[in-house]
């Protein structure tokens, strides 16, 4: 028998500042919760804008620790308040230094789960993602959930097929 999972997609124009940015994907996962989502992906860098048009050490700051930033630590609330499974991709600083474009994965109890950090980084006029980012180091892992077994690609991935076919053939539903 098919099963049906509820998916919740968002991509928003950038407000000005990260905390409205985190207070507007705060309701709408409340909205998508209320209509039944189970599932629910922010877009690549939610609460920033994107920078990586310019190359300028000043957008470092836009950085934090994944998980233990406060940014997961509030997402692992929110997940667990709407039992909702949460996506969201943020600027991560592993290291003083050492940055990441990340995919924090939170199980609709508010676990954290792992995450997941963009492989393959473009870098020409308008995407200088080598200024900011390390390519990822954790392969192509997926995630066991409550709505099942899904895996995370973060957007220029798409590009190149070996991810999606590895987490296909580690079994990934989603």
């Amino acid at each position: 028998m098919a099963r049906i999972v509820r998916s919740a997609l968002l991509q928003c124009a950038y407000t000005g500042d990260k905390q409205t940015m985190i207070d507007r994907h705060v309701n709408y996962v409340e909205q998508a919760a209320s209509q039944g989502a189970q599932i629910m992906c922010f877009q690549e860098l939610f609460y920033s804008p994107y920078f990586c048009q310019i190359q300028d050490i000043k957008h470092y700051s836009w950085s934090e620790q994944v998980p233990d930033g406060p940014t997961v630590t509030l997402m692992q609330e929110i997940a667990a308040k709407h039992k909702i499974f949460l996506v969201v991709p943020l600027y991560e600083e592993e290291d003083s230094g050492v940055y990441y474009n990340t995919g924090a994965v939170i199980d609709s109890d508010g676990a954290f789960l792992g995450k997941y950090r963009k492989t393959h980084l473009p870098h020409l006029e308008g995407f200088w993602e080598k200024f900011y980012f390390r390519p990822g180091n954790a392969g192509y892992p997926v995630f066991e959930t409550s709505v099942g077994k899904i895996g995370v690609y973060i957007c220029y991935d798409r590009h190149f097929p070996e991810g999606a076919r590895i987490l296909g053939l580690s079994g990934a539903e989603i």
